[in-house]
């Protein structure tokens, strides 16, 4: 056997979702803030999340995380969130499975019932409240970052789909928001029903709506000056029932760019749903939102506190989910292997 490269991973999926959280293999990337460490990552060392993303070691909906030493003295570990599409400043899904994997791993000492992990991210300092009980991780909840209304009561214009209206939030990423029964389709009609098979049309028309809302609308943090919209939600008619047999307070499904439909609720994404539903006067501060995704699983989000971003009210949202633990994983690179940083289709 002959390798230039050997990483070790531990597999997980939260609610759903793959995680590949990289424990070893992997140096110090250079940085005196995961900010930065994040930029130098992208510029110097981005084969290495297609090596781990991408096929044939990974796919489309795969998510994943490299731990590092953390650059600021509360933290316990740092993170870069990597995808197929980038390096995310922010994922509330993968915050869950990190957390999940340092408690079960011991890579973090462990207290139960309750054990605080403190991550150093791109988009700052992230907590984590693990509950633990018999050494394993039950759920955690994270404090996101502050989440806003970007821009209520929007439409943009879509070829083939006609004008879609929405609203913008901010949860760590930008999240257009749509009510999937008045999507317009290209053949005719309006409105995609909540099935399964109906995956790829929710898929087009997110790629589609995207795009639009991108050159019609371009949102841009006003702190920060993180611009785009990569994620598009479409949010389920209260009347339909879900997969779950519960009575959540949304349901939807989420498509992320360049066009994969998420397999959990969605993190940050749950943090600018409530944002827009608090903007609105619809979700007040201290209550629990269940937001359910196209398979049935949930993350469970509160508001504890307003702030403000820019000129924008905001709010500061924890986030309740679990992981599970599925293979621990050595990934080789062949001296000989035609694809050393994969490939996508």
């Amino acid at each position: 056997m002959q390798t230039n490269r050997l990483i070790q991973t531990v597999e997980a999926h939260t609610e759903g979702l793959p995680v590949r959280v990289v424990t070893g293999g992997v140096g110090t990337f250079p940085g005196e803030t995961m900010a930065e460490r994040r930029e130098w990552f992208i510029e110097n060392s981005d084969g290495l999340r297609t090596f781990l993303m991408c096929e044939p070691r990974g796919h489309g909906w795969l998510s994943g995380a490299i731990l590092q030493p953390p650059t600021r003295s509360d933290a316990d570990w740092g993170v870069l969130f990597i995808e197929v599409t980038g390096v995310l400043p922010m994922c509330g899904a993968g915050t869950i499975a990190v957390a999940t994997v340092l408690v079960e791993t011991g890579m973090v000492p462990v207290v139960e019932p309750v054990t605080q992990v403190r991550l150093d991210t791109p988009i700052g300092l992230i907590t984590a409240e693990v509950a633990v009980r018999d050494g394993r991780a039950e759920a955690v909840t994270i404090v996101n970052v502050p989440s806003y209304a970007h821009a209520l009561d929007q439409t943009v214009e879509v070829p083939g789909r006609g004008t879609v209206a929405c609203d913008i939030g901010f949860g760590g990423n930008f999240y257009a928001f749509v009510r999937a029964d008045e999507v317009g389709r290209p053949e005719g009609g309006t409105g995609i029903a909540f099935e399964r098979d109906r995956g790829q049309e929710f898929i087009a028309a997110g790629r589609e709506i995207m795009v639009a809302v991108n050159d019609q609308l371009d949102p841009v943090h006003p702190e920060t000056g993180y611009r785009g919209c990569e994620h598009v939600v479409f949010l389920a008619s209260p009347t339909e029932p879900g997969p779950s047999g519960e009575a959540p307070d949304a349901r939807h499904v989420l498509i992320n760019y360049p066009g994969w439909l998420d397999r959990s609720p969605g993190g940050t994404g749950t943090s600018a749903l409530m944002a827009v539903r608090h903007a609105r006067g619809q979700l007040g501060l201290n209550t629990d939102f269940v937001n359910e995704c196209f398979i049935g699983t949930t993350f469970t989000g509160r508001l504890i506190e307003e702030t403000s971003i820019g000129e924008h009210v905001a709010v500061v949202p924890t986030i309740t989910g679990s992981a599970w633990l599925t293979a621990t994983s050595q990934f080789m690179l062949d001296p000989s292997d035609p694809f050393p940083a994969g490939f996508t289709l």
